[in-house]
């Protein structure tokens, strides 16, 4: 059955032929008034119209519509159409015209018609809600090792790290065909580069534990993170011919298995951790839980790499075609694995210190500090290079300067501090912290000048009235403060040149007049000018 609304002119025009050639029947209304499920009348009376004005369609009232201008007020407006409604209306009488204004639902029904859901929605929340509203495709399937994502994530869980709460970051891979997480790494602080190359070996190595899931990928996709396009781990992927897909920063959309397995490790285990930071709280003050009640750092790792495990051996992703596990899609997989040497993988990523140095007495010297090893007992006098972790100086590699392939051993840091140094060390460090930070307070409150409230559209005055006395008084303190400004380069006097220095000697002038022989034949000077003589009286 066609609706009436939109068949009415197709089936008008069919009758207005048959009546042009005197062929319009009782019969051809009837099928038509059938067909539209409306009265034979109404079609009788929609030929009497078409004869009568030539119009075949329903007679549409004007109707207002979103133009350019109105699009630019209802963003200003943050989609509110009343308020702009309110303008326009304010506007329109000012100028005398206000007949010409449309009713406020007549405007509301064109931002509607006009609009679609998620233009009205991004104009009250930004690009965010927006987004929201869009339909997004789907790549097609690939094979296992196809393509990995990788994407850090802060855990909204606060841990306890040696008397402190933090809460830390992970940053994994997943392979995007089978839904398995390749590679993990967690840090207590926001992560840098050296946990990339982490994940990265861990994700390439198929050894246990991290096997049976691993090998080299076909490219990486990532955002915009400056971790994941630093050189170094250009590099280091570079090594194997692994291209890094950079993405369009804040497209989350654009790496959705990463995305979606960020939000599942929410949902399914970090909301039932203790110290879980967006569980529900109640109205009144909310006090997050001691310490003592928090998983340590190293618990709260164990508890996230077996459910890296569940995730991997026993949960069923949606994404995955006759509900299979991970595990088992990897290994139903034919596509090969391109595994890497062990002992390739062994210094995967490490930076090289680019000095040829030698090995002391004292063991290795690097960054003003000692390093040492057994491995380098009579050994002293080789020349080595080094190869570090980023961020992480605790050891270092040594590698010979003559053959740079051949690995001499790990030297470690000489002398390191102890825990409780380390404590102790920390808590002058926040003492000095939070001082500096009262004393920042303290003068950004002396800078800002507060206003009292205004009734009326006039100029605020200050709460406070400094009186002029005052305000030399502070004036004169902060000259007092201020180095450059008691530097008085007058206050010592200098001290008497030697004897042997030539010292300027300054002639009397003479008076105007007439120039005599002497002077014309004098010194051979203008009048007045200083002859510098030494103490022997010679020029």
């Amino acid at each position: 059955m066609v609706p009436a609304a939109e068949g009415r002119e197709a089936a008008v025009t069919r009758l207005m032929a048959l009546d042009g050639r005197g062929e319009l029947a009782s019969v051809h209304v009837r099928l038509t008034a059938l067909a539209l499920a409306v009265s034979e009348r109404t079609v009788w009376t929609w030929l009497a119209v078409a004869r009568r004005e030539g119009r075949l369609s329903a007679c549409m009232p004007d109707r207002s519509t979103v133009t350019p201008e109105l699009r630019a007020r209802l963003a200003v407006w943050g989609g509110n159409v009343a308020a702009v409604h309110r303008e326009l209306l304010a506007e329109a009488v000012k100028a005398g015209v206000a007949d010409s204004v449309p009713s406020l639902r007549t405007l509301q029904r064109a931002v509607r018609r006009d609009l679609s859901m998620g233009e009205r929605v991004g104009l009250r929340g930004g690009e965010a809600a927006r987004r929201r509203y869009d339909v997004y495709g789907k790549r097609p399937s690939t094979h296992r090792n196809a393509c990995w994502e990788g994407d850090h994530k802060r855990i909204p869980v606060r841990v306890d790290l040696e008397g402190s709460a933090v809460c830390p970051w992970v940053t994994w891979f997943i392979d995007v065909a089978t839904k398995a997480i390749v590679g993990v790494a967690l840090t207590p602080h926001q992560p840098a580069r050296d946990a990339v190359l982490a994940a990265l070996r861990t994700g390439i190595s198929r050894q246990d534990p991290h096997g049976p899931f691993g090998g080299l990928p076909g490219r990486v996709r990532v955002d915009r993170g400056k971790e994941f396009l630093c050189k170094t781990v250009e590099r280091a992927l570079g090594a194997f011919a692994v291209p890094v897909d950079d993405l369009p920063a804040y497209k989350p959309y654009r790496k959705g298995t990463i995305e979606a397995l960020n939000g599942a490790v929410e949902e399914m285990l970090l909301v039932s951790l203790p110290g879980y930071t967006h569980r529900a709280r109640p109205a009144e003050a909310y006090h997050p839980d001691p310490v003592g009640e928090l998983l340590s750092y190293p618990d709260f790792v164990k508890v996230l790499l077996d459910w890296v495990r569940w995730w991997n051996t026993e949960h069923h992703p949606a994404g995955l075609a006759d509900g299979l596990t991970p595990l088992a899609a990897w290994e139903a997989d034919p596509a090969p694995v391109e595994d890497v040497a062990q002992e390739r993988l062994a210094f995967f990523a490490l930076e090289d210190d680019g000095r040829v140095r030698k090995i002391t007495t004292n063991g290795i010297r690097w960054r003003c500090r000692a390093y040492i090893a057994p491995w380098m007992v009579g050994h002293v006098g080789t020349r080595i290079r080094l190869r570090y972790l980023p961020h992480y100086d605790g050891q270092i590699e040594v590698f010979s300067a003559e053959y740079p392939d051949r690995h001499l051993g790990t030297a470690h840091l000489a002398e390191e501090a102890t825990l409780e140094q380390r404590r102790a060390l920390a808590l002058v460090r926040d003492n000095k912290a939070r001082q500096l930070k009262a004393d920042l307070k303290a003068a950004e409150k002396l800078r800002k000048t507060r206003y009292s409230a205004t009734t009326t559209a006039a100029a605020p005055r200050p709460r406070r009235t400094v009186t002029s006395f005052e305000a030399q008084a502070e004036i004169a303190r902060s000259r007092a403060g201020d180095l450059a400004a008691r530097a008085l380069p007058d206050l010592i006097p200098p001290r008497e040149p030697p004897a042997s220095w030539a010292r300027p000697v300054v002639r009397p002038r003479r008076p105007a007049g007439p120039q005599t022989d002497a002077g014309q034949a004098g010194d051979g000077g203008p009048p007045g000018e200083a002859d510098v003589r030494d103490d022997s009286g010679e020029r």
